[in-house]
């Protein structure tokens, strides 16, 4: 009840956002009873029947990775003071966000299922003159249990996946954890306040009688407290300095390593004739498995090796002498290389396999069917959504330092120019980058 009261209180952009979700549900959804109807009106070829299903797994990917973006910058899940008071903690929130998504898409597999049995004449007369009769199954009894456990595919899914994403974490240092680690891997005491910030008056061994007239309060050493070693780490002296920067996603080398063996497999495929064949719904690609795969490889490698480029992209901006507009738009691009980096390399996957397989397409074959271009259109749907919700969810993480920034007078017009100069920079980056990524991938398909 308290999750239905906060879903219909919520401001109209997180309507919007979830109104998404709740429509890319209902697209996956449908193609999911789509291919139970095409195995219900083509008993006689379980293969293309289980490609079908199969092809469904990408759209449904993209729907969950939608609402997981959604639930992370909905309002309901952040923790606000006085919450943990009546109950509201971090576990509590965590469930309000699962059960969320479960009522927006429960909402959107209800209209998947609707317009299923609409235009299968369930519900009224055969729309379409039959048309679409090849995946409806018309005619034919529905399996209900089946059909159920396809609509329940989405909701189950992306209620797991937000709250594995959104589960309760310990922050803090392990030097902070308990009264056992109060010294930390260093040996040294940790200090606050001024006695810190200002220097610690130095140790006396143990051993050593306190002098009389002295004052007792000094903190004494502890007996059992070695002497920190050169090289180890020990607390910064000065809690003013700012922080440094985060340090860069360490996915660089596995992308490049994913996108080489993608491009391998397709070129070593390529060279050897194979007599099988896969041929996905709408005649779109037609292609052997070990292509298909190469193809599935070259955009993973894509996606995993973005968050290293965002944060390389944020270094580059700041190199040779950056001002103020640089050096701040280059110190966002870093610290939010992880949360927009991921979406952005996954839309520029998508746009680089949607290049090779449209090198792979048959011109023989007939025009791209309605599901196709419903599969197609929520996948790139989803992405472009996703990357939006990234944005606004790393708007919303440093909205503290924008308000800080304005305090202090800088203007507006900075700010814009600063989040203009992100945008061009990294389209700069990943619009050639995902060209060549596609040609490379597309070359040995076409020659």
């Amino acid at each position: 009840m308290l999750a239905l009261r906060l879903t219909r209180t919520a401001r109209p952009a997180v309507h919007l956002r979830r109104l998404l979700v709740t429509l890319a549900a209902a697209g996956t959804g449908f193609l999911l009873l789509s291919s139970l109807g095409y195995a219900l009106s083509h008993p006689d070829a379980p293969s293309s029947a289980a490609l079908r299903l199969a092809w469904c797994l990408t759209p449904l990917a993209a729907t969950v990775h939608l609402a997981v973006a959604v639930s992370r910058t909905d309002p309901a899940t952040k923790p606000r003071p006085g919450l943990s008071a009546i109950g509201l903690g971090p576990a509590r929130l965590m469930v309000i966000a699962a059960t969320t998504t479960a009522l927006s898409t429960t909402l959107g597999s209800l209209l998947a299922l609707l317009l299923f049995l609409h235009l299968r004449g369930d519900l009224t007369g055969m729309p379409f003159d039959g048309g679409a009769a090849s995946f409806l199954a018309s005619g034919m009894p529905l399996p209900v249990p089946a059909s159920l456990t396809l609509l329940a595919l989405v909701p189950a899914i992306a209620s797991t996946a937000v709250a594995l994403v959104l589960r309760p974490r310990d922050t803090r240092p392990a030097t902070t954890r308990g009264p056992a680690h109060a010294y930390g891997h260093s040996g040294a005491r940790e200090t606050f306040g001024a006695y810190g910030r200002f220097g610690a008056r130095r140790r006396r061994p143990a051993a050593e009688a306190v002098p009389e007239g002295q004052d007792q309060d000094t903190p004494p050493a502890p007996v059992s407290e070695p002497a920190p070693a050169a090289d180890t780490a020990t607390p910064d002296p000065d809690p003013t300095r700012p922080p440094t920067p985060r340090t860069a996603p360490s996915g660089l080398p596995w992308g490049i390593a994913t996108v080489a063996a993608g491009l391998a497999v397709e070129a070593y495929t390529s060279r050897t004739a194979q007599a099988s064949t896969v041929k996905l719904p709408g005649g779109l690609i037609t292609g052997t498995p070990t292509i298909l795969i190469g193809v599935a490889l070259t955009a993973l490698g894509l996606a995993l090796a973005a968050p290293a480029l965002t944060h390389l992209a944020g270094r580059l901006l700041q190199s040779a002498r950056p001002g103020a507009l640089r050096l701040l738009a280059g110190r966002v691009l870093m610290e939010e290389a992880g949360r927009i980096g991921r979406p952005l390399g996954v839309v520029c996957a998508v746009a680089s396999t949607a290049y090779a397989m449209t090198a792979l397409y048959d011109p023989a074959e007939p025009d791209v069917g309605p599901l196709t271009t419903l599969g197609m259109l929520l996948v790139t749907g989803c992405t472009v959504a996703t990357l939006l919700t990234a944005t606004v969810e790393a708007r919303q993480s440093r909205a503290d330092t924008t308000a800080a920034l304005l305090r202090l007078g800088a203007p507006a017009t900075m700010l814009r120019g600063a989040a203009g100069l992100r945008a061009a920079a990294l389209l700069a980056l990943f619009g050639p980058l995902t060209l060549v990524v596609a040609e490379l991938a597309a070359l040995p398909l076409t020659h």
